[in-house]
């Protein structure tokens, strides 16, 4: 088998980079190991910055976001019993986010790129990644029983944090930079109404909470809880519970209980590499890095890394323009550190720490006010939230 670009992983990048690429007019494969059942049930992020959105429309991928979507112009700020309403649209000059699931963006870029006859090998578990620092790289993995090779120009990886791509790179190469946080959020998914219009982020004394959404229908809501703790440990009634607890008193009034058709505790970290290509081989996503949720920035990260990438390979492909590819890296992670540093400072001033005593747990509250007591911050907040410009490609 031949393609131009290899792509590991049909996940969200991995498929979104796929349908630019070929609607470009780019060859490209997506190899994935495992099934689309299991692609789409994984339960993710849902709020997407206007570049992503955007990033979509140009994918001919969103028509049903367009339709089922939801456009949020601001969000909440829940600390010392009040809230704080953060108006993005007024202070990014029209920006917004859109509130749509992970899983319903991975669905339409399936169904677009099935759609378009691109080729997706799904059930793929055994990928092998060869001579990616040479001029003819190429995959080898297994396919009905039979082993394949596919040659290629070059090879993106988009197969997560635990995928194969960046583990390929020889030791020593890359430079990892890390912070584990010591706690987790446990989420749950409920049929019920959102308790808000918009997101609310909330400051307590017991712990972080998020009010979240997926639809007018569907709710998303988070508490932070220790590092140690076990789902089973959490019934819904002492979920609701616990939420209702760390709200502001009106909100918490109104808020709709029902069972959890979902509930997880996802782990807190923040992790970057660099550099983010080797040879002919380029990390997007969560290959690359990761973000504490806290800023809403994984899946909006992993779309600015396809757009930076995408935009290098039209030039290449159509101006012949080869050296912009040794600039991957660099533009990306200017973008992918202010992201970071932003979902580091969410996470350190609404969550509470095994250290966090009176004075800090003042001191979280000080700085929330003075953020939002000021246009200036406000304005930071915001534009940091909807998602920063993405660097052009010149």
């Amino acid at each position: 088998m031949k393609t131009q670009v290899a792509i590991i992983g049909a996940g969200p990048s991995g498929l979104l980079l796929g349908q630019l690429l070929h609607n470009a007019g780019i060859d490209n494969i997506i190899v994935e190991r495992q099934s689309p059942e299991y692609v789409l049930g994984r339960i993710r992020a849902g709020v997407l910055e206007q570049g992503m959105v955007d990033l979509l429309r140009e994918a001919d991928a969103s028509q049903r976001m367009d339709r089922e979507g939801l456009v949020h112009d601001g969000f909440e700020l829940a600390f010392d019993g009040r809230c704080e309403h953060i108006d993005l649209k007024g202070l990014t000059g029209g920006k917004t986010v859109m509130v749509y699931g992970q899983t319903e963006v991975t669905r339409d870029l399936m169904e677009a790129r099935q759609t378009s006859g691109a080729t997706t090998l799904y059930s793929v578990p055994d990928v092998q990644l060869h001579e990616f620092k040479g001029e003819k790289p190429y995959l080898t993995f297994t396919l009905n029983g039979e082993t394949v090779r596919l040659d290629c120009d070059h090879i993106a990886g988009c197969d997560g944090f635990h995928g194969v791509a960046r583990k390929s790179i020889p030791q020593g190469v890359l430079t990892e930079f890390e912070r584990v946080y010591p706690f987790g959020w446990l989420g749950v998914l409920a049929d019920t109404p959102p308790v808000n219009d918009e997101l609310i982020y909330a400051n307590h004394e017991r712990g972080f909470a998020l009010c979240s959404m997926r639809s007018a229908t569907r709710t998303r809501y988070y508490v932070q809880v220790g590092a140690e703790e076990q789902v089973e440990d959490w019934s819904d009634e002492r979920f609701w519970e616990e939420l209702k607890s760390r709200l502001p008193a009106e909100v918490a009034a109104r808020l709709v209980t029902g069972p959890a058709i979902e509930k997880s505790i996802a782990p807190l970290r923040s992790f970057v590499v660099e550099p983010m290509q080797y040879g002919r081989l380029f990390l997007l996503g969560d290959a690359a890095h990761i973000v504490p949720p806290t800023g809403a920035k994984g899946l909006n990260l992993a779309a600015s890394d396809v757009n930076t990438l995408f935009r290098i390979l039209l030039k290449v492909y159509r101006e012949g323009r080869h050296e912009l590819l040794e600039k991957y890296s660099a533009i990306c992670l200017r973008r992918i550190w202010k992201a970071e540093r932003f979902s580091w400072w969410m996470t350190s001033v609404l969550h509470r720490f095994p250290d966090t005593d009176a004075f800090s747990q003042r001191m979280q509250q000080t700085e929330l006010d003075y953020f939002v007591g000021s246009e200036a911050g406000r304005k930071t907040i915001a534009e940091n939230y909807v998602g920063l410009p993405y660097e052009p490609i010149e």
